[in-house]
C-alpha cells in the first residue's frame, strides 16, 4: 500500500521562488502567480489612491487607518499577500518595521485575475475569516465588479455587489463615495 504524503511547503520554499512571481503559502501549499496584468494593477493602484488620503492620511476624511499595498501577512502557518490591506490605527498605532505582519488586518482587498481568482475566493477567504479579518473586498476588473463582505461570526456575509459605473459607500470605508468607474479606466 503506497500512500505518498506531500511535504508541507516552508518559508524557505517561498523564498526560493523567482522574484518575478508572487508567492504565498496557504494551508501548507506553495502557490505562485505572475505579477498582475495591467487591468489588475490599475484597479489596485486606483483603489489605493482613493483610500489613502481620507483614511490613512486623514486628508478630506476621518483618518484612523494604516493602509499598505501588497503587504506580506504571516497568519499562523500561512503567508498571504493581498493586493491592499488596512489596519485600524487603534489596533496598529505604529507600523512595525517587519517583512511579514503577524497582526491580521481589519480589511483586505483582493483584486481578482484569471490566475488568482480561485485561490482568492476559496482558500484565502477561509484563512482571512479564520484569522478574524473583519472586512473583505473582491475587485474584478474584467467583470467591473466589487464584492463587499463582512465577517459574521466565522463566516463571510455578502454586504453588497456593485458593478460598472456605480457610486458606492462600502464598509468599512462608508464615508467615501467610491466611483467604481475610476477603477476600470484604461
Amino acid at each position: 500500500m503506497g500512500t505518498s504524503q506531500r511535504r508541507k511547503a516552508t518559508y524557505a520554499d517561498l523564498e526560493a521562488v523567482p522574484p518575478h512571481l508572487v508567492a504565498e503559502l496557504v494551508d501548507g501549499e506553495l502557490y505562485t502567480s505572475p505579477r498582475p496584468a495591467s487591468p489588475h494593477a490599475r484597479a489596485a493602484g486606483k483603489l489605493y489612491s482613493k483610500l489613502d488620503g481620507p483614511f490613512d492620511q486623514g486628508v478630506g476624511g476621518p483618518g484612523g487607518w494604516l493602509l499598505l499595498f501588497e503587504p506580506e501577512l504571516h497568519l499562523g502557518e500561512n503567508v498571504l499577500v493581498p493586493d491592499i490591506a488596512g489596519w485600524r490605527r487603534e489596533r496598529m498605532p505604529v507600523m512595525p518595521r517587519v517583512v511579514g505582519f503577524t497582526l491580521a488586518p481589519d480589511w483586505v482587498c483582493e483584486v481578482l485575475s484569471p490566475s488568482t481568482a480561485v485561490l482568492d475566493r476559496e482558500k484565502k477567504m477561509k484563512v482571512y475569516a479564520r484569522e478574524g479579518v473583519r472586512h473583505l473586498w473582491l475587485v474584478d476588473p474584467l467583470r467591473q465588479e466589487l464584492e463587499v463582505y463582512g465577517l459574521d461570526g466565522s463566516r463571510w456575509k455578502t454586504l453588497g455587489t456593485h458593478t460598472g459605473q456605480a457610486q458606492v459607500h462600502a464598509e468599512p470605508f462608508t464615508p467615501l463615495r467610491l466611483e467604481l468607474g475610476l477603477l476600470w479606466q484604461g
